[in-house]
């Protein structure tokens, strides 16, 4: 029998706090489990005022402390999407986007602790280019070479009568562990008739040494691509068989257990069309062959008006279970304002 799927609704919101989202996890030296995600107090829009705060688990994702304030405010909006990452040489690194403005500019910056989150650093700039860049929580990865990489879709100030104008894909790389950033001379540009551009875009290292990326988009799936070059450019974007209808990004992470990929995305491949609109269902599913093909797809949450996305990945290395943080609000009371925390069995992700 496959262990039980374990489902802790971490996050509700009040009323001084509209919105609990998109976090990401990070195991500290003296075992605890960090989950650090945005905490709204100034309304529940993507552009409402938001600090970092963190909680702290004990016991591998099960229970959780008090909420503890990680990072102030200090964006003219907000700061929010949260990358957490041990850096070289111990650093934890907390990266996360200030937005300075509604539609027209969004940074990602980096801050370091050497102290396991007592205090951090002063912040540096990961992304130069003076724009609105949209970097997803838990997207931040470290190549086998060391190298770091930040997937970003990069959106033009909008022109009359715009809100945002489509994005592309790109990638801002650093060779020397996060101190110094510049953008990948590749850029991926919108499919033939996209409205909303190839947005969100999260990548993964292959065996073979390619890297692959996959794009949220309005075209019904999501479009993949690949590196040769550690990132620097990119094939052009193709459509995959991963169906989804209601522009929801997905999450990939390799299973250090058995070396496969799971991706945990909205799939939209057999569902009502009064639901294709919406962010549900959420599920797991593996891909034994690198990214060509996907199986054991497995639903996580189906409410029919449940929102649910914006997933953070964290495999425990104690025990054959991988810990989920995402948005599992309801459309009726708000999408994006409460944050769930799963824990799964490895072994039901592939029963």
């Amino acid at each position: 029998m496959p262990g039980q799927l374990e489902k802790i609704p971490l996050l509700p919101p009040s009323e001084e706090n509209p919105r609990n989202s998109e976090g990401s996890f990070i195991r500290l030296k003296d075992g605890r489990l960090l989950f650090v995600y945005s905490h709204f107090y100034g309304g529940a829009a993507d552009h409402g005022a938001a600090y970092l705060a963190g909680r702290y688990s004990e016991d591998g994702g099960r229970t959780w402390g008090e909420d503890v304030k990680i990072l102030d405010n200090e964006g003219q909006c907000n700061v929010m999407s949260v990358s957490l990452l041990r850096m070289a040489n111990d650093d934890v690194g907390l990266f996360y986007l200030r937005k300075d403005h509604e539609f027209s500019l969004c940074r990602a910056f980096l801050r370091r602790s050497n102290d396991e989150t007592e205090s951090w650093a002063e912040p540096v700039l990961c992304t130069p280019r003076r724009t609105y860049n949209v970097v997803n929580n838990d997207r931040v990865v470290r190549l086998s070479s060391g190298r770091l990489l930040m997937p970003a879709s990069i959106h033009y100030p909008p022109q009359a009568g715009q809100t945002r104008r489509p994005g592309f894909a790109t990638c801002y790389i650093s060779d020397d562990d996060g101190a110094m950033w510049e953008q990948a001379a590749g850029e991926l540009l919108s499919p033939e008739h996209s409205q909303s551009g190839l947005q969100e875009p999260c990548v993964i290292e292959l065996n073979d040494g390619r890297l692959m990326m996959l794009c949220r988009t309005d075209m019904g799936c999501h479009y993949r691509s690949h590196s040769e070059d550690a990132g620097i450019t990119w094939s052009d974007a193709e459509p995959t068989d991963l169906v989804t209808r209601c522009v929801s990004p997905a999450s990939i992470r390799r299973i250090p257990q058995t070396g496969d990929i799971l991706i945990v995305y909205t799939d939209h491949s057999n569902i009502p069309p009064d639901v294709q609109a919406k962010r549900t269902p959420l599920v797991t599913a593996i891909s034994r062959d690198e990214g060509e093909t996907w199986e054991s797809h497995k639903v996580l949450d189906d409410d029919p008006d449940g929102c649910y996305c914006y997933t953070a990945i964290h495999f425990l290395d104690d025990e054959d279970t991988v810990v989920l943080g995402y948005c599992a609000g309801r459309y009726a009371t708000g999408g994006l304002n409460l944050t769930q925390i799963s824990r799964v069995p490895l072994d039901w992700i592939y029963e």
